[in-house]
């Protein structure tokens, strides 16, 4: 993963940035270079490296790279080995020219271990010691003079949360210089990592006098005592992500108000403007209606992000994977597993890419056919019109409801893990570390950039999909023109197609109509959506937004035997559907790349569809047969 495009010459100097999980490595690239990249709280997720240029702001001529965080220069998974090949031989610009080891203050006799290591492969190294804020709050002094003596190497300290020290650290990086051959840091036997433990420690005792007595993990040591608890702990993760599903429904209220109003009054100006004109009516209850169908949960799909990013710069998040931990490995996952998972809430694309960390074959494969049950934020617009059918007026029912839905994506991807783990052999499980952060006050702008532009790329993904579908869905509802307008949508190619297939769609309690938008969302599911505003001619008035609208139409929809389409039982069946559905093209596609399997590919499409199909269908029989409409 590339930061940017910059000139790389043999003139300009390279410096890569190494450092554990937590260690405030990527945080320190990100003042350094300018950019953006997420900083999160669990191991292994940055994949490949990251490199830019020095902000030109700071004044110098220097390469930074963002290496994957590690515990040491011995690789034992594939993010440490891609941060050795990024320092000893990277595609871009072969070997660097020296290092800056990142090391945690708080962390003191672990993290050195990695500069211990560094000394051995005769890189100049730089220390940048973090955490200086919270070790100044217990009153605890860091004597960097004892370190630089020990490694021969300058110290300097930074401030993720301020910048302070940034700098000292670009001067003393550019300041770095080979005067030794470069070699890899060989493999210590048990009575040299004795030695060298033993050395950590005596250092990190003469660097940090007293601190065992002013324990600064006194306060965060507390907390976990409740939220790592096997039962609360569960309970407070719960409840949690109850209140988070329950804030993007009243938190994000006015803003999508704002864009339906605003989409809602341009669709109507252009028909006022433009009085029966086959354009004006295209754009206005095609193209606008499309993308006002979608757009309007952009308020919910930012606020999402913004919640899971507070989590992850908390700390918090890092104790939900030891959580997780013991119930992946009783469904035959390991606790590693829980990364590439947790990105599959965003988007099953990098959550695939995300499954190269894991050592295990056999967990890299259940992983992979895993992901897709999870909730992406390609099916919030669908859950949010759903559950908004259903709970038009409570947004904490509606928190529940769709927390409930994310809760199921993972009881039926633990149970679909299960039957992975009894069919596919068994091989070296792979290990899995945690290094628990301190709990820490989230930085509001990096949160934020991050959410703008995960937020700009999920409409930038589905933007394209939705134009050309609400081209060939209004063209396809449109013509052939009736003389009679009651007629129109039946007579249309759209009402002609549909009622081929309505015998597959209408166990599932809906008719022709809804099945053309379950086909449609096959290019991407918001797609769905934009459809049924388009089909069911969801047009706004004076008194409801595009959405109410929508909501309403839903309401008073009938099949052609009189019945209600949109039910108690067929919503329900409709929410099933979406959470176990592969509808994702791209996905399975990234799922073929990943495998190197096309046949594994088709068959996980085929399998979950079905799936998803039956247990729709069950539901809503099942429903019915015990009287819920």
């Amino acid at each position: 993963m590339l930061d940017r495009e910059v000139p790389v010459t043999k003139k300009i100097k390279k410096v890569a940035l190494v450092g554990s999980p937590n260690s405030g490595k990527t945080t320190l690239y990100n003042w350094l270079t300018n950019s953006n990249f997420k900083t999160v709280n669990y191991p292994g997720a940055t994949v490949e490296f990251a490199y830019g240029n020095v902000n030109p702001a700071l004044g110098s001529d220097l390469i930074f790279i963002d290496t994957p965080g590690v515990y040491s220069f011995q690789p034992k998974s594939r993010d440490e080995e891609v941060a050795m090949d990024a320092i000893y031989n990277n595609s871009v610009f072969g070997e660097v020219d020296g290092l800056i080891i990142v090391v945690d203050g708080t962390q003191l006799e672990r993290h050195l271990l990695l500069a211990q290591q560094a000394l051995e492969t005769g890189f100049p190294f730089l220390l940048v010691l973090t955490m200086r804020d919270i070790l100044q709050k217990a009153n605890i002094e860091l004597h960097k003079e004892i370190l630089e003596k020990e490694f021969g190497a300058r110290v300097v300290f930074f401030d993720g949360m301020l910048g302070q020290g940034l700098q000292d650290v670009i001067l003393e990086s550019a300041n770095l210089k080979k005067t030794l051959s470069i070699e890899k840091a060989s493999k210590w036997n048990d009575q040299k990592s004795e030695q060298l433990s033993a050395r950590r420690q005596v250092l990190a005792t003469r660097s940090l006098p007293n601190c065992e007595k002013k324990t600064f993990r006194h306060q965060t040591d507390q907390v976990d005592s409740l939220l790592l608890h096997p039962v609360f702990g569960l309970i407070f993760f719960f409840a949690l992500m109850t209140v988070l599903f329950s804030s993007i429904y009243w938190a994000a209220a006015p803003f999508m108000d704002w864009i339906d109003q605003g989409f809602s009054w341009t669709a109507q100006t252009v028909l006022e403007k433009f009085p029966d004109q086959l354009w004006a009516e295209f754009f206005a209850n095609g193209i606008l209606t499309s993308f006002s169908a979608v757009l309007v949960f952009v308020p919910q799909i930012f606020i999402l992000f913004f919640g899971v990013g507070l989590l992850e710069s908390s700390g918090y998040l890092a104790r939900a994977a030891t959580l997780i931990d013991r119930p992946l490995a009783k469904i035959g996952l390991s606790g590693r597993s829980f990364v590439p998972l947790l990105s599959g809430f965003a988007c099953a694309i990098p959550a695939l890419m995300a499954t190269r960390n894991l050592s295990s074959k056999r967990d890299r494969l259940i992983t992979q056919l895993v992901i897709p049950l999870m909730a992406c934020s390609a099916r919030l617009p669908v859950y949010a019109l759903l559950i908004g059918f259903l709970f038009p007026e409570s947004p904490l029912f509606a928190g529940l409801a769709l927390a409930t839905l994310y809760l199921g994506a993972l009881v039926i991807g633990a149970v679909a893990s299960a039957i992975l783990n009894r069919m596919i052999a068994k091989d070296q499980s792979g290990y899995f570390m945690m290094e628990l952060p301190l709990y820490r006050l989230p930085k509001m702008s990096v949160i934020l950039t991050q959410c703008f532009q995960r937020t700009k790329a999920y409409v930038k993904r589905a933007g394209p999909a939705i134009f050309i579908f609400a081209v060939v869905i209004w063209f396809a509802t449109n013509f052939p023109k009736s003389e009679i307008h009651e007629q129109q949508l039946q007579q249309s190619y759209a009402g002609r197609a549909g009622q081929v297939i309505e015998p597959l769609f209408k166990p599932m309690g809906v008719d022709w109509r809804v099945g053309v938008g379950l086909i449609s969302a096959f290019a991407a599911r918001e797609v769905f959506v934009s459809s049924l505003a388009v089909v069911f001619q969801a047009a706004n008035d004076d008194e409801a937004t595009q959405q109410e609208a929508l909501i309403s139409q839903m309401h008073q929809a009938r099949n052609s035997d009189g019945e209600l389409i949109f039910t108690i039982s067929s919503v329900i069946g409709l929410s099933i559907f979406f959470m176990i559905a592969l509808q994702c093209m791209t996905t399975v596609a990234m799922m073929q790349r990943e495998s190197n399997s096309w046949k594994l590919a088709i068959v996980q499409l085929i399998v979950f569809n079905g799936v998803a199909y039956a247990l729709a269908v069950a539901v809503v029989q099942g429903l019915r047969s015990f009287g819920v409409a």
